[in-house]
């Protein structure tokens, strides 16, 4: 019950054969949960469950108050707006844990933050402002990977003078008056960047996937997605029409049973044949630590003749020897991905996507993309940071800022991994992954170890059910460039004392 998964291929193993696709080892670890840790974990939740019937019980006989909103006694003829069941998970157990999250920040998201601090008077159902600051926290939870984001610099003053010379906002779309010399400029840059013969930015991540892969699949058409994709291809798939089947994680046997059901089956009912397959993946995958195993997913794509569809949001700049990504990872032509899309929120320290690919599936998307035709174009000064930040990591902008950068990712994350597995803790993902994920399991230690971790000044990013399966809660860690080995030794050290400390309740342990 306590056993390691560990994924890894040797070359005298039955899977020789795939083995041959990577240029290097490629382990990732997944720890079962413990028999007696899902056991008092799912009595938690089952105990969480029924106070909250009976706090329910409670408010309906007027005593205790509710705060949350419910429908006026004046509107009951109408059909309600919402069910009150629907909210028993926030009503009852998220509330109690509420405080963990949306702490207001006033400073830079950089290797250290500065939060508001807020109390609250009715247990986490509404905040205050105390009007102090929580100085020089440690940040362990942003998408910061190559330290871009940051009001000092080259990016900084490059991102000043183009506000100066553009303003903050175009206030138009790309296809009306809001296309600028900085746009085209950017969409060369990372045209060339990832090594495609073209590419094309939006102005928001989310709506890169959610509105592009309508714009490709329909109706007759057919989606295997993994099942821990993001919610914004999840979204996408679904509003596309096209018939959406999900594959284990990164499980090829589950992939390729589905690729071969839909070349032999065709469509339901019709049996005519699909009319596109697309595999839809994430480079790395922001909950598990993991990175896809795009070698085999690429041969699959190309045995099926299928079309492959990689997510990079997290991967891009924080992978790679040259920070392009898991294709620059693995080694691999970018020209076996067909639609390379990624997010300018990480490692590049902004904010919108990219789609890149062949000019003809660039040139249709500017034409029948929502977010492209719809949307407003992306902010002058964010395409100003994108463009500075990524010359940096090319290492276009006279420096080797971008490579130091680049090393020093991958030194924190594999130092910051190894001292955590030597410490004990379970920890998912790849060796080589910067979101780094130590599992909790029980609800209680959800909301302490973030309230604890932040008493001494380190702010951590904790996850639990629905976010995750119900045993397999955790706190997610986000590796920077920007951390020094001090700040990671910090973390580490107040892991060990929370770990050792004596006489304390099980659900403050952290095993």
């Amino acid at each position: 019950c306590n056993s390691l998964h560990i994924i890894f291929f040797p070359p005298q193993s039955h899977h020789a054969s795939r083995t041959l696709l990577y240029k290097k080892t490629f382990v990732e670890s997944f720890e079962e949960t413990p028999l007696l840790v899902a056991v008092l974990t799912y009595m938690g939740y089952g105990i969480l469950t029924i106070f909250g019937y009976l706090r329910d019980f409670l408010r309906d006989w007027k005593l205790e108050k509710c705060h949350l909103a419910r429908e006026r006694e004046e509107q009951k003829d109408f059909v309600p707006l919402y069910q009150d069941f629907e909210n028993f998970y926030t009503r009852n157990l998220y509330m109690r844990i509420r405080d963990n999250w949306n702490r207001p920040i006033r400073s830079v998201p950089g290797a250290k933050m500065d939060l508001v601090e807020r109390v609250t008077p009715d247990y986490n159902w509404t905040f205050e402002h105390t009007g102090k600051v929580l100085k020089d926290v440690i940040n362990m939870g942003s998408y910061n990977y190559l330290g871009f984001a940051e009001n000092t610099g080259t990016c900084a003053d490059t991102a000043s003078e183009c506000t100066e010379k553009y303003g903050v906002g175009v206030c138009s779309t790309r296809q009306e008056l809001g296309n600028i010399d900085k746009h085209e400029e950017l969409e060369k840059l990372a045209a060339r960047f990832l090594g495609v013969e073209s590419s094309m930015v939006f102005g928001m991540g989310f709506a890169t996937n959610s509105m592009n892969i309508p714009a490709l699949m329909e109706k007759g058409c057919l989606i295997l997605s993994d099942e821990l994709n993001h919610a914004s291809l999840v979204l996408g798939a679904r509003l596309s029409g096209a018939t959406i089947r999900v594959f284990k994680h990164n499980n090829m046997q589950s992939l390729e049973k589905l690729l071969r059901d839909a070349m032999v089956h065709g469509q339901p009912r019709t049996h005519r044949p699909w009319k596109k397959i697309l595999i839809l993946v994430e480079g790395i995958y922001s909950m598990e630590g993991s990175i896809v195993r795009l070698p085999e997913i690429i041969a699959l794509k190309k045995k099926y003749k299928a079309y492959l569809y990689l997510d990079e949001a997290h991967s891009i700049g924080a992978l790679g020897p040259r920070g392009r990504g898991v294709v620059d990872y693995f080694g691999l032509d970018p020209c076996d991905v067909d639609i390379m899309m990624g997010t300018f929120t990480k490692s590049f320290g902004a904010a919108g996507g990219y789609i890149g690919g062949k000019k003809e599936l660039v040139d249709y998307l500017r034409l029948h993309s929502h977010s492209a035709v719809y949307a407003t174009s992306m902010s002058p000064p964010i395409t100003q940071q994108i463009i500075t930040s990524m010359k940096c990591i090319m290492g276009e902008d006279g420096t080797t800022l971008g490579q130091e950068r680049l090393c020093q990712l991958s030194e924190n994350t594999t130092y910051f991994r190894r001292r955590l597995h030597e410490m004990g803790f379970i920890i998912y993902g790849n060796n080589d992954s910067p979101v780094v994920p130590l599992m909790l399991y029980m609800p209680a230690k959800i909301g302490a170890f973030g309230r604890e971790m932040l008493k001494r000044n380190i702010g951590t990013v904790v996850v639990g059910f629905p976010a995750t399966p119900i045993i397999e809660s955790r706190a997610r860690f986000c590796v920077s460039a920007a951390h020094t080995r001090e700040m990671l030794d910090t973390c580490i050290r107040q892991k060990v004392k929370r770990k050792y400390k004596k006489y304390k309740t099980i659900i403050y342990l952290l095993f």
